[in-house]
């Protein structure tokens, strides 16, 4: 499904993103206070505040077990055993780091609505960036339009916030949404298991069966973050005979936009809709809609119970 509009988009200009919309104090804090905390993806890693299924030497107490051949013998709990005179070994929960990988949509469409539904789509990436970092997990972001681009190797530190903000400001417009070729990209570059966030409007040219084939070869744990307007569905300024122009590919074709046209319009839009919700359901993956004329940080709290939700 590709978005169309009224109005030729080679005669605007594309918004920049300003580093004061990206890296406002009062944002930062209020992202600062989530807690992105998803399911094991990997027994290794640094600690963090990630919490592993696996019982091992982290660093919260959680259970006993009778101690086994080969266990090691620091575990061992002497109080239960002077106790009991039965030799008892102690779990901890273990604490990992959770690898985080944002892929946010700079695609050419996304930079020419009034505000440019790409802020929103950077802040989103920028404040799940912020829960991250703060919780001592590596963060890459690669940015993609008709390719994969690399803005940021997977790192960690809470330091390295700002510096991504500033690095943000400079992304321009790309071309045409291609996630095909975006995925494969990625996918090449054999990084270890963890939570990749697709950050886009998802109106690729070759329709959910391009997302679908897309999303097939990515060996991680998804989250989608789907960038809404509510004119999206119901666009009442589409009336009349209209020349109407594809975001991306500026291809034209004149229309009578009649109820009946608007209704087939809307079922249309509502089947993508339905359609993404379920690719999500299939790969166990979250889909959140993120209204792009709303606070953005509010809204990614939705995905978090008590700011402690698995994704």
């Amino acid at each position: 499904m590709n978005r169309t509009t009224g109005v030729n988009p080679s005669t605007g200009t594309a918004a920049s993103a300003t580093l004061p919309e990206l890296f406002d104090t009062e944002f930062l804090e209020a992202a600062q206070r989530l807690r992105l905390v998803a399911r094991r993806v990997a027994p290794r890693g640094r600690f963090a505040e990630q919490r592993s299924k696996s019982k091992g030497s982290g660093l919260e107490f959680q259970d006993y077990r009778p101690y086994t051949h080969g266990d090691d013998m620091r575990a061992i709990d002497w109080t239960v055993y002077r106790r009991l005179g039965r030799v008892f070994v102690r779990l901890f929960e273990e604490h990992e780091d959770l690898p985080l990988y944002l892929l946010p949509d700079i695609s050419r469409s996304l930079w020419i609505e009034s505000p440019p539904r790409v802020i929103a789509g950077l802040q989103a990436a920028l404040a799940l960036a912020a829960v991250s970092l703060g919780a001592h997990d590596s963060v890459g972001v690669f940015p993609f339009a008709e390719d994969l681009s690399i803005l940021q190797r997977p790192t960690s530190g809470k330091g390295r916030l700002a510096t991504l903000a500033a690095r943000m400001q400079t992304l321009q417009p790309g071309g045409a949404t291609n996630l095909r070729t975006s995925l494969k990209r990625f996918g090449g570059m054999r990084l270890r298991p963890g939570l990749v966030v697709i950050v886009s409007d998802f109106f690729d040219e070759g329709g959910l069966e391009a997302i679908t084939e897309s999303i097939r070869g990515v060996r991680h744990k998804l989250l989608f973050v789907q960038l809404v307007r509510a004119t999206d569905r119901d666009p009442k300024a589409l009336v009349g005979d209209l020349r109407l122009v594809d975001c991306e590919t500026s291809d034209a074709q004149d229309v009578s936009i009649s109820p009946a046209v608007m209704q087939r319009y809307q079922a249309a839009y509502d089947r993508f809709s339905e359609g993404l919700a379920a690719l999500a359901r299939s790969r166990q993956a979250g889909l959140l809609a993120l209204d792009v004329e709303s606070d953005v940080v509010p809204q990614i709290a939705s995905l978090f119970e008590n700011g402690r939700r698995e994704v």
